[in-house]
């Protein structure tokens, strides 16, 4: 059996106070995988720092973790891909514990889901923690199936989910994309436990609450409208519908009685959303038969790759 090739991914803005442990942990951790830190416009020495410490350095010009990710998955070439932040918040001690349970299935994502370290949970933000997990509740009934920690920023890939990934994100949302990929193309996955905890003295989380938040809402509508577009336009024509029934309902009661349509204007109204909520579901299921189609072909480029080298417990 040929060892995995596996390659660790740390997206890196102004990381200097923080990314040189990163990468000693990773490669103390997996002494066998390449660390590449894409810095991401830093303005301070993380590119010399990392380095220094041992990982292959590379620039991503364009801004925003989404396009770091995007331009790592397309130039690596790697049996294993890790995904993790450099600064410094996830243990890389569980690492090879992600790896083992990726190889034991085979599966191919295995997330990270975060535990703080101390009981006061300081190492989450105010509100971020409450905001994650109704985000989490959010995508798991809207697309059917739970997960615990879809903002994590610690994961584990196999080369044909990488491979398969479309990756338009450009910023903190690809997290969210990442997910619902998942989700979408059933791929056997796992989710692990991970160490969480405080970001070292000088680095500044680069997390913008409420502008990162509506984006992940903003993305999250748009995988719901392309992803589930029978449920998505099934509301707004089942909303149409209800509303031109309201409004009609007393237009035709009045002309059964009377022969005359005395209200035109809300005739024309309710006749309009009626038509409105009839193109909404035709729209519905043709954006289904289209939804088909992507689905299958993003299988199949799923299944252009192999899957990853598979090895008992006993092995570990």
């Amino acid at each position: 059996m040929t060892e995995p090739t596996i390659v660790a991914i740390v997206p890196c803005f102004n990381e200097e106070a923080a990314i040189g442990k990163v990468v000693t942990d990773l490669k103390a951790a997996v002494p066998e995988m390449l660390v590449y830190v894409y810095d991401n416009n830093s303005k301070d020495r993380t590119a010399e720092v990392a380095a220094e410490a041992g990982a292959i350095v590379r620039t991503e010009k364009r801004p925003g973790k989404g396009n770091v990710v995007r331009r790592a998955f397309a130039d690596l070439d790697a049996d294993i891909y890790v995904m993790i932040d450099g600064d410094d918040t996830y243990e890389a001690s569980h690492l090879p514990e992600m790896i083992a349970a990726l190889r034991n299935g085979p599966l191919d994502h295995v997330l990270g889901c975060r535990k703080p370290e101390s009981k006061d949970k300081s190492a989450y933000r105010p509100g971020h923690e409450q905001g994650n997990k109704a985000f989490n509740k959010l995508v798991g009934w809207l697309f059917g199936e739970p997960v615990t920690d879809m903002l994590s920023g610690y994961r584990v890939f196999s080369r044909r989910f990488v491979k398969s990934f479309p990756a338009l994100s450009r910023e903190f949302e690809i997290e969210t994309e990442l997910t619902v990929h998942s989700m979408n193309l059933r791929v056997p996955q796992k989710e692990v436990m991970v160490g969480f905890r405080d970001r070292p003295d000088g680095s500044e989380s680069k997390l913008r609450t409420y502008h990162d938040g509506f984006r992940i809402l903003r993305l999250i509508a748009q995988l719901l409208q392309t992803e589930r577009p029978l449920p998505f336009y099934g509301f707004f024509a089942a909303l149409f519908a209800v509303t031109g029934l309201i409004l009609g309902i007393p237009v035709i009661a009045s002309f059964v009685k009377t022969g005359l349509v005395e209200r035109f204007p809300t005739a024309i109204l309710a006749a309009s959303t009626m038509i409105l909520a009839f193109l909404c579901f035709i729209v519905g299921l043709i954006l289904s038969g289209v939804l088909r189609a992507r689905q299958e072909a993003a299988r199949l480029a799923y299944l252009r790759w192999s899957a990853p080298e598979w090895i008992s417990d006993s092995s570990e």
